[in-house]
């Protein structure tokens, strides 16, 4: 077996509970092909918003940490977002734009029980959501990190503020940065494995790995693994294998 430290990847999810459990599937097929059950896997963020089932992803989430999967669950910024529709003290609590069809709340809230139609006010929107979504689930959304690392990478929602130390880095790019990031050539020192921004499929830009292949539009989610700095997409025939490209 390969001796280089072994470590899987999902990307974004945003309420397909359906593809999540594909992921997982596809994992599990390459746990047994390998022999190794301990392998972390890391799930990217951006759990909820757009998809159908919000509230069966974080179900299921939860029900795998709580048997003891050795699973790593990083915050993303629809995640925050949702946190903060629950939070929010009621004179602040603003649904319009999570509920568009860019930000998918509506499907979020619907997951919950919380149907869009019968809202009437900012007051009463927020009391009918923070009373549909379970304690447990709010405690799971307030316990999201931030990022993970290893010796070799760094797992985290969107990327970082290039030219920062980790220890300097704040939540905002974390979960929302974008063009300083992506566009940025120069190496980072760990590999920065992230999604955030959909890409058609899974992209290695040397310093960097795309794994948001756009689940919140319609395709399917990704499921890597990464050995050292080698990353392999898991596809229906089993290792892909993803080379850095320009």
């Amino acid at each position: 077996m390969d001796k280089k430290k072994r470590i899987y990847a999902i990307g974004d999810i945003h309420g397909y509970l359906d593809q999540l459990g594909a992921a997982h599937a596809r994992i599990a097929r390459d746990r047994a092909e390998t022999g190794d059950d301990d392998a972390p896997v890391v799930h990217l963020g951006d759990l909820v918003d757009r998809g159908p089932d919000s509230r069966g992803v974080i179900d299921f989430l939860i029900s795998g940490q709580a048997r003891g999967e050795p699973w790593i669950v990083l915050a993303g910024n629809h995640d925050r977002i949702f946190t903060q529709m629950i939070d929010m003290p009621p004179g602040e609590f603003r649904y319009s734009a999570w509920m568009s069809e860019v930000m998918g709340g509506r499907e979020t809230a619907a997951s919950y029980g919380a149907a869009p139609s019968l809202w009437r006010s900012d007051t009463s929107n927020r009391e009918r959501l923070a009373a549909a979504v379970p304690e447990a689930h709010k405690a799971f959304l307030a316990g999201l990190k931030l990022w993970h690392e290893t010796e070799d990478l760094l797992f985290v929602h969107a990327g970082i503020r290039p030219g920062l130390a980790l220890s300097e880095q704040i939540e905002e790019d974390l979960i929302w940065i974008r063009r300083e990031f992506l566009d940025d050539p120069r190496d980072h020192g760990r590999l920065v494995v992230h999604g955030h921004t959909p890409v058609d499929r899974p992209e290695h830009r040397g310093n960097r790995v795309n794994l948001d292949s756009g689940a919140g539009y319609g395709r399917p989610i990704t499921a890597a693994v990464i050995e050292g700095r080698d990353c392999f997409v898991l596809g229906p025939e089993g290792r892909e294998p993803l080379f850095p490209k320009e």
